[in-house]
């Protein structure tokens, strides 16, 4: 923190320096409710709403704070002249299989998967659902097993933690 710093906002509790963005046409309330429903122990923290005469219709949300998994985000409703691009993603590292599963399948729902773990939400938003034990298996001291596991999870789209170690392992 910079020298002096708080790190407070005005009327609002203690948080990072730098948030992420995510820019919608529309959703953006709709969207900040669903990613804290992902998440265990998300929360919506405030909604910022178009009044009389506002750009947007009254009541809509201009843009709404969330946190999921501690980090605070901004969801804006910035209209339809952008889209999200796999260019920017946002990794979940999973302790187990059963993580992996459960994000794998709430972040689908209605969304699309792709290879290696990456998948689009319902949104455009790209993730990347990742076993922990994938960096020790793809740089392992086995060179051959790391080649045999990164063969595998090119296969794939969902990990699958016991097959990339079967494939580490040679079996």
């Amino acid at each position: 923190m910079p020298a002096g710093g708080t790190g407070e906002r005005k009327g609002s509790a203690l948080s990072e320096k730098i948030t992420t963005c995510l820019w919608f046409d529309t959703q953006a309330e709709e969207a900040a409710e669903y990613y804290v429903s992902v998440f265990d122990g998300g929360k919506i923290l405030d909604v910022s709403r178009y009044g009389d005469g506002g750009p947007g219709p009254a009541g809509q949300a201009i843009a709404v704070r969330f946190q999921i998994d501690g980090r605070t985000f901004m969801a804006l409703n910035g209209g339809p002249a952008f889209n999200f691009t796999e260019a920017v993603s946002f990794v979940i590292d999973c302790s187990s299989q059963a993580e992996v599963d459960r994000y794998w399948s709430a972040l689908t729902d209605g969304g699309e998967e792709s290879r290696c773990g990456w998948l689009k939400d319902r949104y455009g938003v790209s993730w990347q659902v990742v076993p922990s034990v994938l960096g020790q298996l793809l740089g392992g001291p086995d060179p051959d097993g790391a080649q045999r596991a990164m063969q595998a999870m090119l296969t794939m789209r969902k990990l699958d933690i016991a097959a990339l170690q079967t494939a580490y392992d040679g079996g």
